[in-house]
């Protein structure tokens, strides 16, 4: 059975630093192919985040040309750069974990990443997860989708989790560490990987498994 599990595909959505059950999942298998082919939908991980702040939940949301409710596909969204998002969603990460054990590790080349303009979101949701993969210590094997496929109830190898993550959706087993703000707020489970790699650095892939 297990070795089954090594086999299988993890067929899903680009996501924003994606919520820690993403990499729980794939772990699991250490493949993923990422759907590109598919039409954007709105609320949703494609262009959101969620970390932790003193008051509770911190949404982070990357703001797009046409708006959330266009119907393009994904590989052609563009990301509206006309508002300075990747300057305020840094300073929002800077003032919640300028306390966390780890986040002067990271904050050199996390930096760098947020200064870095992106036409598309497909390419920013791919910086993420390859920065998050380097601090984790995980190297996964990952491909695109080139056709989109409605189902892939014949292929067995496919672990098909299109839009079956989704915010406000809680695991039944989430991974459970010390945040920086708990005792104020209670475990906030299920977050962006970002806060999980700020509080436990390269143990966090432990966790993980």
């Amino acid at each position: 059975m297990a070795e089954q599990q090594k086999n299988e595909i993890l067929l899903i959505e680009s996501q924003y630093f994606p919520p820690i059950s993403f990499y729980k999942t794939l772990i699991e298998g250490e493949k993923v192919r990422f759907e590109r082919m598919e039409h954007y939908q709105k609320v949703s991980f494609r262009n959101r985040c969620y970390i932790a702040g003193p008051n509770g939940m911190i949404l982070l949301s990357v703001p797009l040309v046409k708006g959330k409710n266009q119907r393009t596909v994904m590989k052609d969204v563009r990301i509206s750069n006309l508002e300075p998002w990747q300057q305020l969603h840094w300073k929002t990460l800077t003032s919640a974990y300028r306390r966390s054990p780890w986040f002067e590790y990271f904050e050199p080349e996390l930096e760098m990443l947020y200064e870095k303009e992106f036409e598309y979101l497909l390419d920013w949701n791919m910086a993420c997860f390859e920065f998050a993969n380097r601090a984790l210590g995980f190297a996964p094997h990952v491909e695109m989708t080139d056709t989109f496929e409605k189902d892939y109830n014949n292929d067995t190898t496919i672990l098909d989790l299109r839009d079956k993550m989704v915010p406000g959706q809680v695991p039944e087993n989430p991974v459970e560490y010390t945040q920086v703000f708990g005792e104020r707020t209670g475990f906030l489970p299920n977050l962006s990987i970002l806060d999980l790699l700020f509080c436990e650095g390269k143990r966090g892939l432990e966790l993980l498994k």
